[in-house]
């Protein structure tokens, strides 16, 4: 089905090829960022080809098929029916994150969000000058849950939410309920949400719900999202924001056109036109399996070989969060472990802030030969140190 991994060196990979400037060695076997090593889809590739086919690459629009694609995307998979009017191209989530940031906050203002986080949240309301306050999910019996008095209390000093949804490295898909609490809060604060939903794909055991498709969450939310981690397309740096708020959408418009990012990749948009469809959608349910098998994979071979390392249930995404606290050793012992004993690059915990410590993220979007090979190098270190 096309799901052999990719040899990705020499292509200017940054997963393959910066790892000694990353991990201060070339011979690590990288499981870190989150890009996977399979062919995206036959029929994004085909749609590539005819683009490039064309032999003009000049400043593109984004054209109605663009929207429309959007539009059927959310429909089918979310079941819900957004506003061509609510949809704003971008560049990448990340950028739309700290668009969001800039157009609807001042400095000083309070940002919210849920330790362990993926770093590019911390990064972004520091590096614009906001409050971070951090409310810490609760571990406990290997699930995360909210801690709701924190947030309740955290709420009440933010302008703004950001939402990891599903939950980056957690891997939680809230709960409904969940998602309702957390809007009901901001909303009684006059909190901004901005939910990165960009995992929102790759659920396992039930639907993901986008928090926007709440009625008490639409006219606050700002959702975030890109084909970009579901059919492995990052490189291609096209994205999109949904904001049914009128005056919002119009300050991150305003904000984003001051930058100077109002075309498009030609080939990025191509991509998502030829992804957003029912053959990209069946392309999509074979990966699934593909990846459900490999979360199969990792906790089966941790739980004969390498009971101490506890992988927290992945309820979404095709990352695994690894706990290596019953190892017994601090986070530079546990890095020292992982990098040089076991040669492997995956994203130490404490990348995730304080909250990630006695963790490590492992990314399984690779072939079983690349995984098992991975488990075997680390078991051999764990021995090796006992």
């Amino acid at each position: 089905m096309g799901f052999d991994a990719i040899d990705r060196r020499g292509t200017g990979a940054l997963k393959w090829d910066d790892t000694l400037r990353r991990f201060g060695r070339e011979d690590v076997l990288p499981l870190w960022v989150a890009d996977m090593d399979f062919a995206a889809p036959q029929i994004v590739r085909e749609a590539l080809q005819t683009r490039l086919d064309h032999p003009v690459y000049g400043y593109t629009l984004f054209g109605e098929r663009f929207f429309e694609a959007i539009r059927w995307w959310y429909a089918e998979r979310f079941d819900w029916k957004i506003d061509r009017e609510w949809i704003v191209p971008d560049h990448g989530v990340v950028v739309s994150i700290n668009t969001a940031i800039t157009a609807l906050t001042n400095a000083g203002d309070g940002i919210m969000i849920q330790t362990p986080i993926y770093p590019p949240f911390m990064t972004a309301v520091e590096a614009n000058k906001r409050i971070l306050l951090e409310n810490r999910l609760h571990y406990f019996e290997g699930r995360y849950t909210v801690d709701w008095d924190d947030f309740e209390s955290k709420a009440r000093e933010a302008r703004m939410f950001l939402l990891c949804s599903p939950h980056n490295p957690t891997t939680r898909v809230w709960h409904p309920e969940e998602l309702q609490r957390m809007a009901r809060i901001c909303r009684d604060n006059d909190v901004i949400i901005v939910a990165d939903e960009i995992h929102s794909d790759i659920v396992y055991d039930r639907p993901h719900l986008p928090i926007g498709r709440l009625s008490e969450a639409q006219e606050i939310t700002l959702t975030l999202h890109a084909p970009s981690k579901t059919f492995n397309i990052a490189g291609l740096n096209t994205s999109y924001a949904i904001i049914p708020n009128s005056a919002w959408r119009a300050a991150y418009q305003k904000r984003y056109d001051q930058i100077g990012l109002s075309q498009g990749n030609p080939f990025g948009i191509a991509a998502l036109e030829a992804a957003y469809t029912p053959e990209g959608a069946a392309w999509l349910t074979d990966l699934m399996e593909v990846l459900r098998d490999n979360i199969a994979f990792v906790r089966s071979y941790l739980a004969e070989h390498l009971p101490r390392i506890v992988p927290v249930e992945t309820e979404a995404t095709f990352l695994n969060w690894l706990d290596f606290r019953a190892l017994g050793l601090d986070d530079a012992e546990t890095e020292a472990l992982v990098f040089d004993r076991a040669g492997l690059a995956l994203n130490p915990g404490t990348s995730f802030g304080e909250a990630g410590s006695g963790f490590m993220r492992l990314n399984i979007g690779t072939s079983r030969t690349i995984l098992r090979r991975a488990l075997t190098q680390l078991k051999k270190a764990v021995k090796g140190q006992a």
